[in-house]
């Protein structure tokens, strides 16, 4: 093109050139949240498994936060890669109370399968109100834009995308979660496995 017409070339100017290099740096960001929120976890759990479980639920909420981008004839654009962001954090806390709490069982002697159950059992309902309090939170952003107004292509694009990875997530965490973890943690040790041979070490001596 520049060989061509040296004078007359296309490129990035203005907003289009700010939008566009914001992208590109959201990108990174994405990654280097993921990352963070995985080490962070690891350390929690001592353990790379169990994190690397709850992070499996992450395509599916931003599965989900794209399909709801396209039903609502929306665009991806800065505000609904920003949600994307957010839903990292939203969308893991399921996977953390069913991880979570099925480690505190496995500390009674049960196995894991028993340990697994029970904490969905136990779970699923604190896991179903903080998700529709969040699918509620969203709500008045999709509904508030039948119409034009001020900010409203920012205001459907984050309340679309949160709204359905959310709905995606919570559906398929109930089932991708347990089944997971029955799979990736069935050979690791209890939580407090080291504390159980310090003792023993200790009660021989």
């Amino acid at each position: 093109m520049s060989e061509v017409a040296p004078e007359n070339q296309i490129t990035w100017k203005g907003k289009s050139e700010e939008i566009k290099e914001t992208s590109n740096e959201l990108f990174i960001i994405f990654g280097l949240a993921l990352l963070t929120a995985y080490l962070v976890m690891a350390a929690t759990f001592n353990s790379f498994i169990h994190p690397f479980i709850i992070v499996l639920t992450v395509p599916l909420a931003i599965f989900g936060g794209l399909v709801f981008i396209l039903f609502l004839n929306t665009s991806i654009n800065i505000f609904s890669q920003i949600a994307l962001i957010i839903l990292i954090g939203i969308s893991t806390k399921n996977s953390i109370l069913i991880v979570d709490f099925a480690n505190q069982i496995r500390t009674t002697g049960k196995n894991i399968e028993t340990a697994v159950k029970e904490a969905c059992s136990v779970r699923f309902r604190p896991i179903i109100m903080t998700s529709l309090s969040t699918m509620i939170a969203m709500f008045p952003l999709i509904v508030g834009n039948i119409g034009p107004g001020a900010g409203e292509a920012s205001r459907l694009a984050v309340g679309a995308t949160i709204f359905g990875g959310m709905i995606i997530s919570t559906f398929f965490t109930l089932y991708v979660t347990p089944s997971m973890y029955l799979a990736l943690a069935k050979n690791t040790k209890r939580i407090d496995a080291i504390d159980i041979e310090l003792d023993k070490q200790l009660s021989k001596k």
